[in-house]
Formats: structure tokens, sequence, C-alpha cells
């Protein structure tokens, strides 16, 4: 189905025009590298702290690395959840890849056809309370986004989007 599966369907609003702000905030993932499709999400979430009164978030390697692989396993290994099935958490994670920093919180999400745009991933954010209070946490300074083409559901036309965030 998309992002979330059936219950955040009725969520899917079409993006704010200032999302698209972002060059290619509505492209499809199929369209772009990883690496500019994972900047652009980072810069439409962006755009919704600063509308929101927040600092916009730097971006971070180290966290970028460790969202990047997480997207890759749920993918590969057909898994949606924070805690891989070898049971590494975020925190882990990040740790691993290298971030030195304090807090930690992650969103992950996926989505296909019209639902696997940056814009319309970080729409699903925002419309869910739990990730739309994670990235309007005015602490979280870092940012770092990874994307895998396909999905935890097998749906090969897709992309698996993780955000790690970083104080």
């Amino acid at each position: 189905m998309g992002l979330f599966g059936l219950a955040l369907a009725a969520f899917a609003l079409a993006p704010a025009a200032s999302a698209l702000a972002c060059p290619g905030a509505d492209a499809d993932a199929s369209s772009t590298s990883r690496r500019t499709y994972a900047r652009t999400v980072e810069c439409v979430v962006n755009t919704q702290r600063v509308q929101n009164g927040l600092v916009p978030l730097i971006h971070d390697s180290s966290l970028a690395r460790a969202a990047w692989r997480f997207s890759r396993a749920m993918v590969l290994k057909r898994f949606f959840g924070h805690v891989s099935p070898e049971g590494s958490t975020p925190d882990e994670r990040a740790r691993a890849a290298g971030y030195d920093g304090g807090g930690l919180a992650e969103t992950i999400g996926w989505g296909s056809g019209s639902f696997a745009t940056p814009a319309a991933i970080v729409d699903q954010w925002m419309h869910s309370p739990p990730h739309r209070a994670i990235i309007l946490t005015p602490e979280f300074r870092y940012v770092g986004l990874g994307v895998a083409s396909g999905s935890p559901a097998g749906v090969p036309a897709g992309a698996t989007v993780t955000a790690d965030f970083g104080t």
C-alpha cells in the first residue's frame, strides 16, 4: 500500500507547497540517486522545522550511514520496525556507524508510487504524532537520512526511508 500501510492511508494529503521548494521533493524515488533523494528528504524535514519556528538540522554523515544501512536491511530482510531481527537498536546502529553525539531518535517509513516521493514521506511523518514529535524536537541538532529502493513488503517500485536524529 504505502507508508505505514492502511492505518495511515487516510492521511495521504497533498504535500505542502513549501515542501516542493526543495528540488526533487515530488520526484519518484526511482528517478534520482539515493543520496539526492535522502538530501531532499532532509530539506523537506528542515522546511517543516523552520515553518514551526525551529532551526534546521545539520547533516551528519555517521547518522546518514546508519540510516542507509538500516533502510537497506529492512528491504533485504523484509521487516519493518526500529529493532532489527538481530536485535540492534537505533542507538547501537548509530554508534557502530561512528556517531558519538548525545541523544538519538529515529523515524522510519516506506512508500510506493505517489507515496514514495520525499514530500509524501515527510507528509506522512508529519501526520503521525510520534514522528511529528521527533521531527519537531528542538533539542535535535543533527540528522542523517538513508533511503533504499524497494520496501519491506517486497514492493519493488518503492522507497524505504530512515531518519536518524541526534543531539
